[in-house]
């Protein structure tokens, strides 16, 4: 019996989840995207799609998809992402012996300058990171000074930092980071990052199980991105530091920071833990334009 377009797209979440390992925000973004297109396509054929009408779809009639959801602002990564759930969709219902349909692979997604990165300064990381420590609650304030010093000082997502168990303080010289694609790294641990790591557990007033969430909230819950991110909001304005200010700036601080002091790009790859090289090279970019920007304001000619 011919499934329905609805039971195909859970079938394929769900292998996403399971199989593929996919994160939470990735099975969210594609699910929204695959509802779209399942919701047009509803429109655009007549009727619910079901694995014969998925079978005979055509380019045309996904280029008519992608065209739509520019008419409602997409911006360009947004189709980049949609086409991107589309594929994996029809490479799920590929995989298994459902639908053959090569269409989502004869559109061509549109190239996307990539943005450089936007780190902080030396200076305003400093800054940041001592007003972290200024909250009236102790050990909250030494909870966000521990966790900032651990994005700047390793690099880490905000998502890897939130991760770590209570089980694996105190830190030793090393961390086995779990990353992006599961991938797995290992991130040197500065003297700073441990020690601010052991004053916050020494006064967090929460008992935890070694597998519980190092990084905990006000009610002893873990710590979630958004959490994160006000403290953030908190500092900028405070501190009057620009909108780019996130915590994922911090990690575009160390790879900065770090390639400014001489570090190479092959070992800033493995520890931010990029899988692809021209991803780090963004980073030379970057002093690039700050070294021209010096050049065009200082040079005697210009």
């Amino acid at each position: 019996m011919a499934r329905s377009a609805e039971d195909l797209k859970r079938a394929w979440l769900a292998a996403l989840a399971h199989e593929r390992r996919a994160s939470p925000h990735t099975l969210r973004a594609y699910g929204d995207d695959c509802e779209r297109f399942l919701s047009f396509l509803h429109d655009h054929i007549g009727g619910a799609a079901g694995e014969r009408a998925l079978e005979k779809l055509v380019p045309a009639d996904i280029r008519a998809f992608i065209t739509m959801r520019r008419k409602e602002g997409l911006g360009g990564r947004g189709v980049q992402r949609a086409l991107a759930a589309i594929r994996s969709f029809f490479d799920y219902l590929a995989r298994e012996n459902i639908v053959e349909n090569p269409a989502p692979r004869a559109i061509r997604s549109a190239r996307i300058a990539r943005s450089l990165p936007r780190p902080l300064s030396e200076t305003d990381t400093r800054r940041a990171l001592e007003e972290a420590g200024e909250n009236d609650v102790k050990w909250l304030a030494a909870r966000d000074v521990a966790l900032l010093t651990l994005l700047y000082g390793a690099g880490l997502r905000i998502s890897e930092a939130l991760a770590l168990k209570r089980g694996d303080a105190p830190l030793g010289d090393t961390l086995l980071v779990l990353g992006k694609g599961r991938k797995e790294r290992i991130v040197p641990v500065l003297p700073a990052i441990r020690e601010a790591i052991d004053a916050y557990v020494k006064v967090c007033p929460f008992a935890g199980a070694p597998g519980s969430a190092l990084f905990l909230s006000k009610r002893g819950k873990p710590m979630s991105a958004r959490e994160a991110q006000r403290l953030m909001q908190t500092l900028r304005g405070r501190l009057g530091l620009s909108e780019r200010a996130t915590p994922h700036a911090l990690r575009h601080s160390f790879a900065t920071h770090l390639l400014a002091g001489g570090g190479d790009l092959r070992s800033l790859q493995e520890l931010l833990g990029h899988a692809s090289l021209s991803t780090t090279q963004t980073y030379t970019q970057l002093e690039t334009e700050k070294l021209m920007d010096t050049y065009a304001k200082a040079h005697p000619r210009t």
